[in-house]
């Protein structure tokens, strides 16, 4: 039996283009989106929609590190991450904007813009089918995509007025692309002090590499300047469970064996949040 298309998904189909030939828009068909040449992409029974064909990427989040996001952001303990970003983007646009979340994970800080925009519309587009499988339901006004991030994005020019980055990878090019002329990227980074306490107790955890905000200045001067930065800094508590989500749900879950989280290991109970957030108008 075909799959009903979403309503969000609906309301985006006008942003979206076919990833194989570029040709727009993409109409509903027997459970599938398909372009005016007739490239053909699955709506999933979760909701999204499949554009990424071809070789697959390997870097989306598996099911254990959805969950342990999941149950990690459960807890609040982002909770002013996902203000900031949301503070930021309301702040720069008007509320029907459309907000284009790239690598947008289990759709959490797409929702909290949202919330904050109660005319807008958004969109997020990761690699990973365990997280878009949330992020379909994370906000009833959310659209999710299958998409990789360094691939030409699936979208027309000019439709987005937020583009949302929070830890994910960039593409500053297509960013620029896809933005309104009036439009803002926002970036949410970690600073080499986040989650200090915890990369201590687990030295295979992925380091924070110190030359990271002059790499993100140069590969974004060319198509933006940036309009306001804000930073966040705070303690979390975290009960044992917390703390090994945390690392779980991070691309550390690749480089931390179990030898490194046995039961007995010690893991702090306390650790500091330091994240940067910056608003980017285009050149």
């Amino acid at each position: 039996m075909p799959v009903s298309l979403p309503p969000a998904l609906e309301l985006s189909l006008d942003l979206l283009c076919c990833p194989t030939c570029r040709t727009r828009p993409l109409q509903p068909d027997r459970g599938a989106l398909r372009c005016p040449v007739g490239h053909t992409f699955d709506i999933a029974r979760h909701g999204y929609a499949g554009l990424l064909t071809g070789a697959r990427a390997t870097s989306g989040d598996d099911a254990a590190m959805v969950q342990a996001r999941d149950r990690f952001l459960s807890t609040g303990a982002y909770a002013p991450i996902r203000k900031m970003g949301a503070r930021l983007a309301a702040s720069a646009v008007s509320g029907q904007a459309t907000v284009v979340d790239v690598g947008c994970g289990t759709g959490y800080y797409l929702a909290g813009v949202l919330d904050q925009l109660p005319g807008a519309r958004g969109l997020g587009l990761d690699t990973s089918v365990r997280a878009l499988r949330s992020a379909a339901r994370a906000h009833d006004r959310a659209a999710a995509v299958a998409w990789d991030v360094f691939r030409p994005l699936p979208l027309a020019d000019g439709v987005a007025d937020v583009v949302l980055d929070v830890f994910a990878p960039r593409n500053p090019a297509e960013f620029h692309r896809v933005l309104r002329p009036t439009g803002r990227l926002i970036v949410v980074r970690p600073t080499r002090r986040h989650l200090a306490e915890l990369r201590g107790q687990v030295p295979a955890m992925v380091t924070i590499d110190p030359a990271k905000e002059q790499r993100l200045h140069r590969a974004l001067d060319p198509f933006f300047e940036a309009a306001v930065t804000e930073q966040v800094d705070y303690p979390a508590t975290l009960t044992r469970m917390d703390a090994l989500d945390l690392v779980a749900m991070t691309p550390s879950a690749r480089h931390v064996s179990r030898a490194d989280l046995t039961d007995d290991g010690f893991l702090p109970d306390r650790v500091t949040v330091s994240v940067l957030a910056t608003a980017y108008q285009p050149r």
